[in-house]
């Protein structure tokens, strides 16, 4: 007799066994419909297992996190059902959920074409329609080997070969498809309903080169069409947003072979990169911390004592110099910890806040690099606090307010905030892993600022926060962190007097709010469009003569306002006005403005806005005051 605890505290007792879906059934039909699995004593399990003693659970829908991500996974076997009865000469290999979606490889000699997704959708939309139902089985390794050789899945066959003697292994069916899959999965495909299948891509079999190329097939897959339609939408829109297209339009940046993963900056993306950088480093000042400049090349010893050789080595550019192998740096604070012992400290000293736009290299796969979200050659607000054990709670505080603000003015108000506690191989004693989460867990308590934790997700050396901005069609990206390290101060021999007289070693924090610089441009790019705020937008205000007769005035206005700071553009072609206008719109100038007979006899301009708003006459004086407010602003929203 089964007694089975529901979350909210009720209970159920059954005179027998009884499924997940039976639970459902019995507390309501509507349940029973939306269920897709459970979750029994914290372990998912399909809608179908059986319960045969007391337990806790829940029952998963659509509306879990979880049931999505079983939607997904169901989704990826409903995609492999319908190559195989439509290409019953491929291999199905592995078929993983991934962010937003799924993707299934298979071998097939002959290839996918993209028009082939289209067959494949129709058949998966028969599939879902005929509410093909979905049932788990079990085989031992030996029989799950024999099964699929028999069926001339040779890759699934090999999969199961490197998993150890003597495990059983579940098999989930669903019409004539079965798959090796530990679940678990929907009740049956006419749950699946909501997808699309987005784009082929090569890949090799288990991410090995030297391995033959198979073929992926993405998809994604939603709880209802809503859900659906608002991501396709976004992905449109991601499309239209992509930061390699409009530099192009704008003429901002480029790559090419000869440099692979690294930045041919223009004038225009320049502006906006020197921009960026300008504002960081006046607020690096303004919060007490010393710019420095390190070494771009530095012996390997330096690395080999920081532990980054051993572990990065395969990252790390390599270059040799009258028999001396060095390192191009692919980060700076090896080289901060070498201007910290360039001379003795004392507590009083302390702390230290030392920052380097520093210019790192890493030598990321080919296959990796994507425009300026990963590149090989980058620059990071990077800068590293020396401190005592008890400064940093104050420090991580300080470090808090001044990356809120950061963002405030960049239009990030939407940060997510991860804490990552101690992971089971780390360094240090647990006195020192205790306060130094205390003090982490206390400075985001003490700004109010809600985070999750990832238990034993943090470094090896030490607890860190990462902070993750939404953007404005609701793309996550990772930027800041706060690390803490108790290594390699250590290793580096960094030490401090105390006020006993005594040495120690500093904590060392390693801090950074944008991160790359290149990439964080790239977000802002596709954050705002193109249409960058006009504190960062190379070309603030253009002004437009109507007819060559206005050519003096319009120069006049031009060097007056480039006279103040701002960033003016002149443009006095022979063309139609419209034509002007249309030009400079989509070149995302923020403001237009146009001067005819009228406004020269007047002494105003006629000002537009980028958008589209005409705001009417002013005087320049008065468009001046304007502009210095707009850029005053940065990108903070209006209120």
């Amino acid at each position: 007799m089964p007694l089975i605890t529901l979350p909210d505290g009720s209970q159920k007792q059954f005179e027998q066994a009884v499924s997940v879906m039976d639970v459902a059934a019995d507390i309501g039909p509507g349940l029973a419909k939306a269920t897709l699995a459970g979750e029994v004593d914290g372990r998912l399990v399909d809608a179908a297992f059986e319960i045969d003693g007391d337990v806790s659970l829940r029952i998963i829908t659509a509306r879990d996190d979880e049931g999505l991500e079983i939607i997904r996974h169901s989704t990826a076997h409903l995609l492999a059902m319908a190559v195989e009865r439509i290409f019953p000469d491929s291999q199905y290999t592995i078929g993983p959920v991934i962010e937003n979606g799924f993707y299934y490889d298979f071998a097939y000699e002959p290839g996918f074409k993209p028009e082939d997704l289209d067959k494949i959708a129709s058949e998966m939309r028969r599939l879902v329609k005929d509410a093909v139902p979905i049932s788990r089985a079990v085989m031992s390794r030996g029989e799950a080997i024999q099964f699929f050789r028999q069926k001339d899945e040779e890759y699934k066959a090999q999969i199961i070969e490197d998993i150890p003697e003597g495990e059983e292994l579940s098999l989930y069916r669903q019409g004539e498809f079965i798959d090796l899959c530990r679940g678990p999965h929907v009740p049956s495909t006419a749950h699946l309903g909501h997808f699309k299948l987005t784009k082929l891509a090569g890949a090799y079999w288990r991410g090995d080169s030297n391995n033959e190329m198979l073929q992926r097939i993405y998809g994604t897959a939603w709880a209802n069409k809503k859900d659906l339609k608002t991501y396709l939408h976004n992905l449109e829109e991601a499309e239209k947003r992509d930061h390699r297209r409009i530099a192009k339009q704008l003429d901002l940046f480029h790559f090419q072979e000869e440099a692979p993963g690294i930045v041919f900056w223009h004038d225009h993306g320049w502006i906006i990169y020197t921009q960026v950088k300008n504002y960081i480093r006046q607020r690096l000042r303004r919060a007490g911390y010393q710019e420095v400049n390190t070494p771009e090349i530095v012996d390997i010893s330096l690395w080999e004592k920081s532990g980054h050789a051993e572990k990065f080595i395969e990252n790390m550019f390599l270059t040799d110099c009258e028999d001396r192998n060095f390192a191009i740096k692919p980060m700076n604070c090896p080289c901060h910890v070498q201007i910290y012992n360039n001379g003795l400290h004392s507590y009083r000293d302390l702390p230290m806040r030392m920052a380097e736009f520093g210019s790192c290299h890493r030598n990321e796969a080919s296959g990796a690099l994507h425009g300026l979200m990963r590149v090989r050659a980058f620059t990071q607000d990077d800068a590293h606090i020396f401190c005592t054990p008890e400064q940093v709670q104050s420090e991580a505080d300080a470090f808090l307010k001044l990356l809120y603000s950061v963002y405030h003015d960049f239009g990030f108000d939407d940060v997510m905030v991860e804490l990552s506690t101690r992971p089971e191989k780390r360094i240090g004693d647990d006195a020192l892993w205790d306060q130094a989460e205390s003090a982490l867990a206390a400075a985001l308590a003490e700004s109010g600022i809600e985070y999750k934790e990832n238990p034993g997700d943090g470094a090896f050396y030490g607890p860190k926060i990462d902070f993750k901005l939404r953007d404005t069609i609701g793309r996550i990206w990772q930027c800041g962190t706060l690390q803490l390290d108790f290594n390699m101060p250590g290793r580096l021999g960094a030490e401090y007097v105390t006020e006993d007289g005594s040495r120690k070693t500093p904590v060392m924090l390693h801090r950074a709010i944008l991160g790359s610089l290149e990439r964080f441009i790239g977000i802002l790019i596709e954050n705002y469009a193109g249409k960058m705020p006009a504190w960062l937008a190379p070309v603030q205000a253009v002004v437009l003569n109507i007819t060559d007769r206005q050519d003096e005035r319009c120069k006049e206005i031009s060097e007056s306002l480039e006279n103040k700071g701002f960033r003016v553009d002149l443009d006095l072609r022979n063309e139609k006005i419209g034509f002007k206008i249309r030009h400079h719109t989509l070149r995302r100038v923020p403001f237009l403005l146009v001067v005819g007979d009228r406004e020269v006899e007047e002494g105003t301009v006629a000002v537009r806005t980028r958008e589209g708003e005409n705001l009417g006459s002013m005087k320049v004086e008065d468009f001046a005051r304007h502009l210095e407010s707009e850029v005053a602003r940065r990108g903070k929203k209006e209120s």
